[in-house]
């Protein structure tokens, strides 16, 4: 927090000198309005502007151009615009270069103060204060999962009404398993951040599961509330086809599922919900492939994809398959990932719409696209050596309904 002031006092140091700058400037400005107003000669010229359009009127009376009325008229006319041009030059004493020191002192204090109050109303120091603990954490060696907590529960004492800090706390209770305090957390967050569609989608979630995967009147009412609000909330979906599966309705877990992954932003958990759906398809006696490329979401790729015979072997049964499309100009994020298992193969996959990992870019948006398939004995998505890839360049996207693509698996990341 010391750095925080330093980094505020720093920013108000120009905004002083702003306030100080004049004071220092007076005295010579001073100095050269007494000068310039010491040697204008304004007046005098006026005046004699005046005596020469005088003379001029008394030589026109002389010649008789104009009569005594007229030459009255025209020199009232004049003596009232010297009256005028000299008024608007008169000036008031100069005061002196210190007149008014006090009240800058006066106004950098309250503008130092008004900066911290208004820090203190609308800034982040708690959040700062916060994202400091994490980091001092995360870079000590000797730090865990519990050293953090503790660290985080300190945290929440300290500010209970920062919203952020049981936003980080809520995650950690709960895959640790400590479904109590991870409900606390929530229902805490739920106070500070309102009746929210996806933290009532989290509370409803934990104690679906804390009630041993039960669909209590109490879960149930969250549920209700939730889809009032937002019919097509992930997680709540999630978890009805959970419960739908459990019961041994697939083919509503197959549809809640589906339109969990639709609106779901983690990657990892749509996987999951798709292998879900593989297996619900599964005991509906479906296959699954087929079941895929029928319930296809827009345009999209089907692609089927096998390993080279000179490669068979070289890696688990288990490792993982990426199956990427990506545009031709590489400019935009993945369009649309599946994942799969080395030992499925050959197997055939639709890249649509449902498979993308951004709204921003979906496989729909293009007309061509370049297919990457790689076997990652690591799982890890950044290519290693070792690992086996295949590409095909330049597929169409369109209607899945007929022929798969092929991409063989045939080469090895150096």
């Amino acid at each position: 927090m010391t750095l925080l002031w330093i980094a505020l006092a720093v920013l108000l140091l120009p905004a002083l000198w702003l306030l100080v700058a004049p004071l220092r400037r007076a005295a010579s400005v001073r100095d050269a309005q007494r000068d310039f107003e010491a040697n204008d000669r304004t007046t005098e010229q006026n005046l004699a502007i005046y005596h020469r359009r005088l003379a001029s009127l008394e030589a026109a009376r002389e010649r008789g151009d104009i009569d005594s009325s007229r030459f009255e008229e025209d020199r009232l006319e004049l003596e009232r615009s010297l009256l005028e041009d000299t008024e608007r030059l008169e000036r008031g004493p100069l005061k002196s270069a210190t007149s008014g020191k006090l009240a800058v002192p006066v106004v950098m204090v309250a503008v130092v103060l008004a900066s911290v109050f208004w820090y203190l109303q609308e800034g982040a120091e708690g959040d700062l204060t916060l994202y400091t603990v994490q980091q001092q954490v995360m870079n000590d060696p000797e730090a865990s999962l519990p050293v953090l907590v503790e660290r985080l529960e300190g945290q929440a004492a300290r500010q209970p009404d920062n919203p952020n800090v049981w936003r980080a706390l809520f995650p950690l209770y709960r895959d640790s398993g400590r479904v109590a305090e991870a409900t606390r957390a929530l229902e805490r967050l739920i106070e500070l951040e309102g009746r929210q569609p996806w933290l009532l989608a989290e509370l409803a979630q934990i104690r679906y599961f804390a009630a041993g995967r039960e669909m209590t009147g109490e879960v149930q009412a969250l549920v209700d509330e939730v889809l009032a609000m937002d019919s097509s909330q992930p997680t709540v979906l999630g978890m009805l086809g959970i419960n739908a599966f459990d019961n041994g309705d697939y083919e509503a877990a197959i549809d809640r599922w589906r339109r969990a992954i639709a609106g779901m932003d983690d990657p990892n958990t749509a996987d999951a919900l798709r292998q879900g759906i593989r297996v619900a398809q599964q005991r509906l006696g479906i296959d699954p492939a087929e079941a895929e490329q029928a319930g296809a979401e827009g345009p999209g790729i089907a692609v089927r994809v096998r390993l080279d015979d000179d490669l068979t072997g070289r890696l688990d049964e288990d490792a993982t398959v990426f199956v990427v499309a990506r545009d031709l100009a590489g400019e935009l994020p993945p369009l649309a990932v599946a994942q799969t298992r080395l030992g499925e193969l050959p197997t055939t996959l639709v890249l649509d719409d449902s498979r993308s990992m951004s709204p921003q870019a979906r496989i729909s948006q293009v007309e061509r696209a370049r297919l990457m398939v790689r076997v990652s004995e690591s799982g890890q998505a950044t290519p290693q050596p070792g690992d086996l890839f295949g590409t095909l360049e330049g597929v169409t996207v369109g209607d899945i309904e007929g022929g798969p693509v092929e991409v063989v698996i045939d080469r090895v990341v150096e």
